[in-house]
């Protein structure tokens, strides 16, 4: 499971004293535990899925996290933060790109926008960027 990866990560990170990643992984696991308390709630438990849209919600943040500090010049942590970003990036499956999205939303009965978002959901939970797919529906 994804998460059992995330942790040796984080128990090498502490063993080989590496600053970035560390912060990276607590950070990570701290989100993942708060959705795990969430999901036990209402009786679930968290997934790989789950976990997947945790790191993509968290590469967002980085990036818009990255631009703040390149905007006033900090090129310290704009390394720092993409160097985050990669980490992160090696967790998250292969996503569909806007070609795929389109064969799945035309191989679909009804296209109508509630009808797709709620397939990507159900099918693709974590292998795809909902805003591209969203677009390429547009697009159509």
């Amino acid at each position: 499971m994804l998460y059992e990866d995330i942790k040796k990560a984080n128990v090498q990170a502490m063993k080989d004293k590496d600053v970035v990643a560390r912060s990276f992984y607590s950070v990570l696991l701290n989100k993942i535990m708060l959705e795990n308390i969430k999901k036990r709630e209402k009786g679930g438990e968290v997934d790989d899925s789950d976990i997947a849209n945790i790191l993509q919600k968290t590469i967002k943040e980085l990036d818009e996290e990255k631009d703040n500090y390149a905007k006033v010049g900090n090129s310290e942590e704009v390394a720092s933060i993409a160097r985050q970003i990669e980490i992160a990036k090696g967790y998250l499956p292969k996503q569909l790109t806007a070609e795929e999205i389109k064969e799945v939303i035309l191989s679909l009965e009804d296209r109508s926008v509630p009808s797709v978002m709620k397939h990507f959901k159900a099918n693709y939970n974590g292998k795809c960027d909902m805003k591209l797919v969203q677009e390429v529906l547009k697009s159509l």
